[in-house]
């Protein structure tokens, strides 16, 4: 894409904000919510729409937002992601879609296009929920699907709770809550995200449509036992919660192949976490998605079945808990049609309708406003890890299809 008259491109803001929150050993990203680099994170989107004479603002919910156009005109065109990361995650899982949203903006002004609707570019916070474990806070609190209350109990791995968090990063805390007056504004959102899995890759497009997201959840996994010496203690006297664990682990992956879903225990936490002690307590968290509830349903269910057996087995006690959960999302049929409309202008340009596994903003946001998506290539089709990519070709071709989108959608 080429430099617009002011500097800015999709390349110059890429490199600005490449290195924020980067580890140096793993090179996977860690911005993880009101940190230090969620703060350099939050200061780079405010410049961004400073450079370009947006009205920069931070929503009771600290999701930053950019409009270009009066937001109280009402029926606004919305565009972003987030900038937040999974733990050692990698470079486009969010960022792609902001960058893309202002590359647009640049591009749409390049084109001298005259909008008669708001148009604006969100940065959603703590979309990937590393921090206190649960997903797209700052979307769910904005369309009430998280209240006040849950969300002061919200408390990361030292302890710290997210009101004591957000006020730290210079936030009020006690403002949080449902956020309906400024969603009214809103007539739709796109978010533009890097396909997190390989269809797009397979199918040869550069850019897909997303037609739904699959119903998804998290259990934490509570295996109680007693700890004991483990050069001392006979095999037959233990009470090890971390048989009963590994167990499940592998249930988990019998009962996803069953109903060709996905599940997995990806954070476990063990006490005292002795190399020669025996556990007290293994705590692992699952996630599980599926193409529809029932067959998610059929999985999770499952996996208590066989973890309470290997349990009981074993002498030790299991609490389970679901921390979170996400229905199917089938998004605004209407608007996702005049998407494939809009870009089916371009003869050169393919682009597939797809469902996801993989939870968004716009999947929360949809019902509550009318939402879309789209995906770009990853020819890995890996994220959640530094191996995560996308093409500049192809991103260049997904600052396109936005400006495009946006362009059809903010000036009729």
């Amino acid at each position: 894409m080429t430099e617009t008259s002011n500097g800015s491109s999709f390349h110059t803001m890429w490199r600005e904000l490449l290195p924020i929150g980067r580890h140096a050993d793993s090179h996977g990203y860690r911005r993880f919510a009101w940190t230090g680099a969620d703060t350099e994170c939050r200061a780079w989107f405010r410049t961004q729409a400073e450079d370009r004479g947006l009205a920069y603002e931070v929503d009771r919910n600290g999701n930053q937002w950019a409009w270009l156009g009066d937001p109280a005109a009402g029926d606004a065109v919305v565009t972003g992601s987030h900038l937040d990361s999974v733990p050692d995650g990698g470079a486009f899982d969010g960022p792609l879609g902001v960058v893309s949203s202002f590359a647009a903006l640049d591009e749409l002004r390049a084109r001298r296009v005259e909008f008669t609707k708001p148009l604006a570019i969100v940065n959603f916070g703590d979309e990937e929920g590393a921090r206190f474990g649960l997903a797209c806070v700052g979307s769910r609190l904005a369309s009430g699907q998280l209240t006040v209350e849950q969300a002061h109990q919200l408390t990361d791995g030292d302890g710290i709770t997210l009101p004591r968090a957000m006020e730290a990063a210079g936030y009020d805390p006690d403002a949080i809550g449902a956020d309906p007056e400024r969603l009214g504004r809103v007539g739709a959102f796109v978010e533009l995200h890097v396909e997190q899995g390989r269809a797009l890759d397979i199918s040869g497009d550069r850019v897909g449509i997303a037609s739904a997201i699959w119903p998804h959840g998290r259990w934490r996994f509570d295996f109680r036992g007693e700890a004991n010496h483990a050069g001392t203690t006979r095999l037959v006297d233990r009470h090890d919660p971390m048989l009963s664990y590994a167990e499940t682990v592998l249930a988990a992956r019998r009962e996803a192949e069953l109903a060709g879903a996905v599940a997995t225990f990806g954070k476990i936490s063990v006490e005292p976490n002795g190399v020669n002690a025996i556990p007290s307590l293994v705590r692992g968290w699952l996630d599980s998605r599926a193409a529809d509830q029932a067959s998610l349903d059929q999985v999770v269910g499952g996996i208590e079945k066989a973890a309470r057996a290997y349990a009981d087995a074993h002498g030790i006690a299991l609490d389970i808990v679901r921390e979170s959960f996400t229905p199917v999302v089938e998004f605004d049929h209407a608007l996702r049609d005049e998407l494939a409309r809009i870009l089916g202008r371009d003869s050169e340009l393919s682009v597939p309708v797809l469902g996801t596994g993989a939870g968004h903003d716009a999947g929360i946001l949809s019902g509550t406003i009318p939402t879309a998506m789209l995906f770009v290539r990853n020819p890995t089709g890996v994220s959640h890890s530094p191996a995560e990519f996308a093409a500049e070709d192809d991103c260049a071709a997904g600052v396109l299809a936005l400006a495009d989108v946006l362009e059809g959608l903010a000036t009729t």
